[in-house]
């Protein structure tokens, strides 16, 4: 088995030493094709140029038979040869922050310091929190309950009985209820350890694993296909199982990064997020943490206004088609207070450059969104090097109008509080900014309790 592992844009060998074979690359190829985040030709994700392979903006590991490789996150632009242990814990965090998996207590820091793949982590991160519940106790419910005994239980089932017992005077057709850990969620807990046993890596994980199936030998085997994700309910009562569940269906769901899961696969796991969406879900999350005034709202992907109808000589017109969604609108009621659109890429701040390194499409669309949304407080945010800590590098106005439109910096690489506490400084900035007579007054940057 063949493992590589290259930063975004990088380039992987093919046909030389320390790279993959051309059988092992057209392999890959395919493998980008089948995903969904590869677009029609697979090229969103690996571009084949004969003698390479190049990585394209998208993170994680894909797999294809005996081979496998690992994409992490050029996180600084100004330095792209940091360590790669260093960059997969940073991704590990952007991950839990932005899918919500609670992997806090200490756990980040030790998984920067490690040398296995985003995989491996998550797998071994999966086998030793399901190993702390399991210990607290598998969570137990009724379960409803139909079987011919000899003895009566529960309750007589009188229609079962007097058909289907008609002749077994010996059997009782009997309802009762029992109390059992065989549930969905724990359905979904022992084949998620079953399809893991096949590709973990790491010895010790792979024997927290096979504990783990031991422990949960009296709940039934379900077909990955027959998983009762529907059924499960999270409650006051198994909250704490909630975090697991969302690892379960990283692994064995095709979701938001599109996991494979067909265990006749014998290629491995092929895991992968689209690092803009990451990037714009790991920003919205933390700025849902640092605003915490009432009333305020964050919401990623919103708003769903289209920008063009039939025209009305005597009327207003009401848009039908080219439906719009930015990244991130902040809003108090259905007031659009700020719109922040996520790009992640590096941004050149020549000072030369009148632009600031802003591609003019960009810029166009923040302006549609300013006119749509009737929002005078816009930014474009990027992601900033190492201890620059981020901050609103430039103020543009719109011409004959009173919107802002802001240049954003963040520094991902520090800590997730340090990041909070940068983006929540950051739009107290902008809201700061002498405001004009249709900003509601009552809201400024003393209220809103970022912090």
């Amino acid at each position: 088995m063949t493992h590589l592992c290259v930063h975004e844009w990088g380039r992987i060998g093919v046909g030389c030493e320390g790279g993959f074979t051309r059988t092992q690359a057209n392999a890959l190829l395919g493998a980008a094709r089948a995903h969904r985040l590869g677009g029609d030709d697979g090229t969103a994700i690996l571009t084949d140029h004969h003698g390479f392979l190049r990585a394209r903006q998208v993170v994680g590991v894909i797999a294809a038979a005996g081979c496998s490789l690992e994409i992490l996150p050029k996180v600084d632009p100004d330095h792209p040869d940091e360590d790669k242990p260093t960059v997969r814990g940073r991704l590990v965090q952007m991950l839990d922050i932005a899918l919500g998996l609670d992997l806090d207590h200490g756990s980040e820091t030790t998984m920067a310091r490690q040398s296995d793949t985003l995989l491996d982590i998550l797998i071994r991160v999966f086998a030793d929190r399901l190993i702390a519940e399991a210990r607290r106790g598998l969570p137990r419910a009724y379960l409803a309950m139909e079987e011919n005994l000899p003895a009566l239980r529960g309750r007589l089932n009188v229609q079962a009985q007097f058909t289907r017992n008609a002749v077994r005077p010996d059997r009782l057709a009997c309802r009762y209820d029992l109390l059992s850990s065989d549930t969905a969620l724990m359905q979904v807990m022992k084949a998620t350890v079953v399809f893991l046993i096949c590709h973990a890596r790491a010895p010790e994980t792979r024997r927290r694993l096979d504990e783990l199936r031991f422990v949960m030998a009296d709940i039934r085997d379900v077909p990955l296909s027959a998983l009762p994700w529907n059924s499960i309910h999270i409650d006051r009562t198994n909250r704490h199982w909630a975090a697991l569940l969302k690892l379960a269906r990283l692994f064995l769901r095709r979701e938001w990064q599109a996991t494979h899961h067909d265990m006749r696969h014998d290629g491995g796991i092929t895991l992968l997020f689209a690092m803009n969406d990451l990037f714009e879900a790991y920003v919205a999350a933390l700025l849902r943490r640092a605003l915490t005034a009432p009333g305020i709202e964050v919401i990623a992907q919103g708003g769903l206004r289209n920008c063009l109808g039939d025209w009305l000589p005597n009327g207003e017109c009401q848009g039908t088609t080219f439906q719009t969604r930015p990244d991130i609108q902040i809003r108090q009621g259905k007031t659009v207070l700020a719109i922040i659109d996520t790009k992640w890429k590096a941004l050149d701040l020549n000072p030369l450059d009148r632009k600031r390194g802003m591609a003019q499409s960009d810029v166009y669309q923040m302006m549609a969104y300013a006119r749509l949304y009737q929002c005078n407080r816009l930014m474009l945010l990027y992601p900033a090097s190492s201890g620059s800590k981020g901050r609103i590098e430039h103020r543009f106005g719109i011409d004959r109008g009173a919107e802002l439109l802001a240049l954003g910096q963040v520094d991902i690489t520090g800590n997730t509080r340090a990041v909070q506490d940068a983006l929540g400084q950051m739009v107290e900035e902008l809201w700061a900014q002498p405001q004009d007579r249709d900003w509601p007054r009552d809201l400024n940057a003393g209220s809103l309790g970022l912090f």
